[in-house]
Order: structure tokens, then sequence, then C-alpha cells
């Protein structure tokens, strides 16, 4: 039996890219892709296949749910992608009926697998999810603001001339038009931000906007993102297999912190093998836990509104 397999629903090109991301890991035993275009994942396992000799060596596969019962972790990247002009919460309708359909065939298969949702609106679908297995609640958590808070580290290290490695700085709340950069907890080091390097009102304006959109100017040009999301998948389950500790803002459920209940969204959390081991609890401002609280209203009201 092998020890770290994954499994990816989805073998489009978020799925594959990501199954490529953890094969040039080498962090997984066995990569299994499960599509419902079945030709699709046997293109896309052939394809794989040829760049192990190049990587790290894992047995890729073209799977089906029985390989839910070994692995470790099930990466969920399947549904309708965003098309150009789209917002996340257009995907709500078609994406949740899948996660409906998904969730009871996931646990009943492996009651013990670390679920990972990338699918958009992940937020509300990792809600979706955790409402339907509620004693499950820390085995399932949401992509979140991972790629945002990369992208926002990335046009920070640019403007001061610093590894984004070294930059802590967070976008938290939805994965979508109402996220929020914290700015008052921004270091370099273990610096503020403001005492590193002072950037003005209207350069962080530019800065937080050029990342939350992001997206919609690559969706634009070559119509799907997928490079850096599958390079953030492949650290989260690499949390999860190696039981890693590691923080990230991940979409998780609230349960009163920020004064915020029963929602889900992104926050920074401890990611290790049993899935959101541990809550951060940042200090944030007043605006911020405000603008928080406005973007978990909209997702409230779009589930909500879900037929």
């Amino acid at each position: 039996m092998p020890k770290n397999k994954v499994t990816i629903i989805g073998a489009g090109m978020v799925g594959s890219t990501a199954a490529f991301s953890l094969i040039n890991s080498d962090i997984t035993d066995c990569l299994a892709l499960i599509d419902i275009n079945e030709k699709l994942a046997a293109s896309q396992v052939m394809d794989l296949e040829h760049s192990v000799p190049f990587l790290g060596y894992t047995d890729v596969k073209v799977g089906n749910y029985d390989d839910l019962k070994d692995s470790r972790v099930v990466v969920i990247t399947c549904g309708a992608a965003q098309k150009d002009g789209e917002t996340r919460l257009d995907l709500l309708q078609k994406n949740s009926q899948i996660i409906k359909g998904l969730m009871p065939v996931i646990f009943k298969k492996n009651p013990n697998i670390i679920v990972i949702i990338v699918t958009n609106p992940v937020d509300i679908l990792t809600n979706i999810a955790i409402k339907m297995f509620p004693k499950k609640k820390n085995q399932i958590f949401g992509s979140g603001t991972v790629l945002d808070t990369a992208r926002f580290r990335h046009l920070l290290g640019e403007k001061i001339g610093v590894n984004p490695k070294s930059i802590h700085a967070y976008i938290v709340g939805e994965h979508g038009d109402s996220e929020v950069p914290l700015w008052s907890t921004a270091t370099v080091g273990n610096t503020p931000l403001d005492a590193f390097k002072k950037i003005s009102a209207s350069e962080k304006k530019i800065i937080f906007n050029q990342a939350k959109n992001a997206a919609y100017a690559i969706i634009e040009g070559k119509q799907a993102t997928y490079y850096a999301i599958a390079a953030g998948i492949a650290k989260l389950v690499k949390a999860v297999l190696f039981d890693k500790k590691t923080v990230y803002p991940v979409s998780h459920l609230l349960e009163g912190e920020y004064g915020l209940k029963g929602v889900c969204l992104s926050m920074p959390a401890v990611i290790g093998a049993g899935g959101v081991t541990k809550k951060v609890n940042v200090s944030i401002t007043a605006q911020e836990k405000k603008l928080l609280q406005k973007s978990a209203a909209k997702l409230i009201e779009a589930e909500n509104n879900l037929k």
C-alpha cells in the first residue's frame, strides 16, 4: 500500500498541472487522476508518466473512486472553470451540485481522508462540504487565498526589492472580489512593512488591485490560471503528507472568530496531517475586521440565494 498517495478529481488544466507540481516536488508515491472525460484523464496520465524519469519517482495512474480508499489526500479541481468576464461566484450553481455529489462518495470510501477543495467559488463550496459533514470540519479546507497571497507577496517583493519568501503579508476573506489585504500585519523579516519601507496609500491600492484582479488579466490572455495555483496545491498537500504544521491562508470554517460564524473564508491556519490543526488568531484593525465581515456577508448571501 502506498504511503503518500494523492487522488486528484478533475484532470483539466488545474488538476493536471497540480499533478505535475506534485511529481516535480517528489512527495507522492502514487498519484491517481479521475475525470468524467476518461480519454482526457488517460492522455494527461500518459504525458505525466513521461515526465517521471526527469523528476521524482511517482506511480501515476488513471484513477477511479476506489483510489480514495488508500489515499491520504484528495484534491478537488473539477467543475466549470471561470471564463473571461465571469466572477468566481458565477460558477456557484453548477459547481455546488458537483460538490454535493462528490462528498458522500469521498467519505464513504475513506472516512479519514483530507479534502482540499480548489474548485470555485472555493469558499462557498468548502462551506457546503462542511455542512454536509460537520464532524469532519478540520479534514475539509479550501485553497482559499493561498494564490492571492502569493500574488500579493510577489508584487510587494517587486516594489521593495525583497525576496517574497521573506515577506509575511496576507490577503484574507473571500477568494474573489471582496477579499481583504492585511496591511496592518505585513512584515519584512520581523519588521513591520511601513517601518521597512514606506508605501503610500495610492501605491498600496495599486498593488492590492493588481493582486486581486490578476486572475481576470490572465484569463483574458490565456483562458485559465493554473501554474501558480498548482504550486500552491503542492505546498498544501506536502503540509498534510509530512505534517509540516505550516501556516497558510486557507478557506476554513469560522466559529465566532472576528464576529463571524457558520461561514468559510480564508484566514491563516496551521496545516498538518489532520488538515486544519490550529487556527491563527490574527490581530487585525477595526477597518480590516469590518471589510472581512463585509466579505463574509457577500458569501453568505450568495449561498443563501443558491437554488
